[in-house]
């Protein structure tokens, strides 16, 4: 019986010393510790969002320089919000040898004669206003608020249809990612789809949002993904995602401005 005691007893008082030592670290170590779900809630209003995150820097000028600071401080919105890295793409570089700034704006304007852009104020408001306004959408929705959609299986799962602040119409739907082949029951990615005619809801342009939910005290944040051209999962993420408003539009009403 006393071999048997031994036998048993000195690895095991072996794991309990080893047990005492990790938990004793663990202590010691901050980074152990769990640090939670991250919080969305954000104390200010969207106004104040976009202007603590340097993100966004560029998007708030845009916002003051459109007429609209009044909307994103007092009015409840739901903001779907391009980056700062849009506004680069979309007016990019003159020659540049940096293949995602070639072809931007100021490369039309400066090939068509025009005067490039040095600041944002070149723009006339009225134009960031329009653009701006296919981004924002009255009320506050979330993630869950919105409806499935499959892009490849669109008359079962179509998301739906939403009239923008200023009554351009976008599609907004939730893709359900599959796992290990199993549809719908992955991770949930959130997408805007903006329609170029209103008459052929097959023609959009889609992007994929980067971080959904956000909460300023007046509305809800959907943070938009960069495009690279792929898909986001299952959700595609077109490369005019880049392009404020979506499409060639933005470039043309400048052009025709100056």
């Amino acid at each position: 019986m006393k071999n048997i005691i031994k036998r048993y007893f000195k690895p095991t008082a072996i794991l309990l010393i080893l047990l005492a030592m990790v938990i004793s670290s663990c202590k010691k170590d901050d980074y152990y510790n769990d640090g939670g779900k991250a919080n969305p809630v954000f104390n200010g209003n969207i106004m104040q969002y976009l202007e603590s995150n340097n993100k966004f820097d560029t998007i708030a000028q845009i916002v003051k320089l459109a007429g609209m600071e009044d909307v994103f401080k007092n009015e409840n919105i739901t903001f779907f919000a391009p980056t700062d890295e849009v506004i680069r793409r979309t007016i990019g570089l003159v020659n540049t040898p940096i293949r995602e700034l070639q072809g931007g704006l100021n490369q039309l304007l400066f090939d068509t004669g025009r005067d490039t852009l040095k600041t944002l104020s070149d723009v006339q408001p009225e134009i960031w206003r329009k653009f701006l306004g296919r981004y924002i959408f009255k009320g506050s929705y979330r993630l869950k608020d919105y409806p499935q959609v499959d892009f490849n299986l669109r008359e079962l799962f179509p998301g739906s249809y939403y009239y923008t602040y200023d009554r351009d119409i976008a599609n907004i739907g939730v893709v359900y990612n599959s796992v290990n082949g199993v549809k719908y029951v992955g991770y949930r990615q959130l997408t805007i789809s903006y329609l170029w005619d209103p008459s052929n809801p097959n023609n959009f342009a889609t992007a994929a949002v980067a971080s959904s939910d956000i909460q300023p005290s007046n509305g809800v944040v959907h943070v938009l993904a960069v495009s690279v051209g792929t898909p986001i999962g299952e959700a595609p993420n077109d490369f005019t995602a880049n392009i404020f408003g979506f499409n060639a539009d933005f470039y043309n009403d400048v052009m025709f401005s100056r």
